[in-house]
């Protein structure tokens, strides 16, 4: 199911919301939030649940057993049945077919007939790298003594599956919430701030990123692409990410104020940075903020030496590209990100333009994200290949769009999201007071997006498949 729906919108939400509030004793609250996230996750398709209530069950279990153990090698055991388990189900769901077709590939390179591995075309679960590495760090956070084991088997599943932030985040790990699941707060004020973060959300989605999407869609469509073609949809589509995985940021988070929980920022105005360092601090802060904690450290961090501290910032990133998808696109990408910021802790975690002044070095860093972009989204390197051409000028200039008359207002879309992008305040950063002023936005706000469903069926979120 997906937030900018009807279905979500009119009928789940409102359901939720009422049965939530009026419940009685409380106590059943996690249990009824568990029941409305499996009900919404199997909306798509009901097999994974099973799915998802195996990793949910594998990490509780363990979870439990690492925290009754009583030697330090009991504990390992424990965490590494839980690491692995979790991992084996991600890897084969999410990297078989990719691994399958690499060693058919080099099979038949060498002379075979035909590779060893049949191909099974799996269908990737919504969201499965985000909820094994949430599920996964209860486990983890047991094991370093940071949270204590789930009251009951109902809480965790709740926190697992809580469908706020189900399928494409920010991760919440699980001695951020540890607290909040024993107790917490309601208040009209918390469910007001998160009401405006979930109508702000559902706007950048609906009305920014879906709006750029057909612009960016095109350019990476070309068989040959001109110099104003690839560089226009290229950032099309660099707009189109951050509108649309900020949007659902903003409306996971909002969503989490309205049912009394806090989720962690994800998003601070990413490409404000002057650094693919700082970059990394305000990009998908929650996946960072992990691959730091729970990868980077323990592969030895900054305290081995620089050659180390390089080849672990490398290492997280490559295998972090991987974590975004099947493809090797994906991990070019991880690579391409792993060097810049090798490449930035040589220089003292200074940029690569680190002389020039804030706003060059900006700029700078703007670039150096859109050519990461490139690999992102495009599906095969040969795609990678002709849209560099096309970003080179080997094409010649070529044409911006192919439809007359909307040059224009595609150039006005992307002068928007730039302008917003650049110039407007991050949304955490703004202290909203009850108003009725604010109130009438955010309806206009709210009426603009249902009467965008009329004319385009929703579209899913980027992330969804990861």
């Amino acid at each position: 199911m997906l937030f900018n729906s009807y279905e979500f919108l009119f009928l789940l939400l409102p359901v939720v919301l009422a049965g939530y509030y009026l419940l009685w004793p409380k106590g059943w609250r996690h249990g009824w939030l568990a029941l409305a996230s499996y009900v919404f996750y199997g909306w798509w398709d009901y097999r994974f649940c099973g799915l998802l209530l195996l990793t949910t069950t594998i990490d509780y279990v363990a979870g439990g057993r690492i925290a009754a153990a009583r030697s330090p090698a009991a504990k390992k055991r424990w965490l590494l049945a839980s690491v692995c388990s979790d991992l084996s189900i991600l890897g084969f769901f999410k990297y078989y077919d990719l691994g399958a077709e690499t060693a058919n590939a080099l099979a038949q390179a060498f002379g075979a007939s035909s590779g060893p591995l049949p191909l099974l075309h799996l269908v990737l679960p919504v969201g499965i790298s985000f909820y094994t590495f949430q599920a996964m760090s209860y486990s983890i956070d047991i094991y370093r003594g940071q949270a204590r084991p789930a009251r009951s088997f109902i809480d965790f599943a709740c926190y697992v599956s809580l469908f706020p932030q189900l399928v494409a985040g920010p991760i919440v790990r699980y001695h951020e919430i540890d607290r909040q699941l024993r107790e917490r707060t309601h208040t009209w004020a918390k469910a007001g701030a998160g009401m405006v973060l979930f109508v702000l959300g559902l706007a950048k989605k609906v009305l920014l990123a879906d709006a750029v999407a057909p612009m960016a869609a095109w350019g990476f469509a070309q068989e040959s692409i001109g110099l104003v073609g690839a560089w226009s949809s290229l950032l099309a589509y660099t707009l189109q990410i951050y509108f649309d995985f900020s949007g659902y940021s903003d409306m996971a988070v909002g969503l989490g104020l309205m049912l009394g929980f806090r989720f962690p920022q994800n998003f601070h105005s990413p490409y404000k940075s002057a650094s693919i360092t700082e970059f990394w601090r305000r990009w998908h802060i929650s996946l960072s903020a992990w691959l730091r904690d729970y990868l980077y450290v323990p592969l030895g961090g900054n305290r081995r030496g620089p050659v180390r501290t390089y080849v672990n910032l490398f290492l997280t990133m490559l295998l972090g590209g991987l974590w975004h998808g099947a493809n090797w696109t994906f991990v070019l990408w991880g690579a391409y990100h792993g060097l810049l910021l090798a490449a930035e802790r040589m220089l003292g975690k200074r940029g690569l333009a680190g002389s020039l002044p804030r706003p060059l070095q900006i700029a700078f860093t703007f670039v150096l994200v859109m050519f990461g972009w490139v690999l992102f989204r495009a599906p095969t390197l040969a795609e990678v290949g002709r849209m560099f051409a096309g970003l080179a000028g080997f094409n010649g200039w070529g044409a911006a769009w192919p439809l007359a008359g909307s040059g224009a207002l595609n150039w006005s879309l992307l002068a928007l999201g730039l302008g917003l992008t650049f110039g407007a305040r991050n949304t955490w950063e703004i202290r909203w007071r009850p108003s009725g002023w604010l109130a009438a936005a955010l309806l206009v706000l709210f009426a603009l997006c249902v009467a965008t469903f009329l004319v385009n069926t929703s579209s899913p979120f980027l992330y969804f498949q990861f």
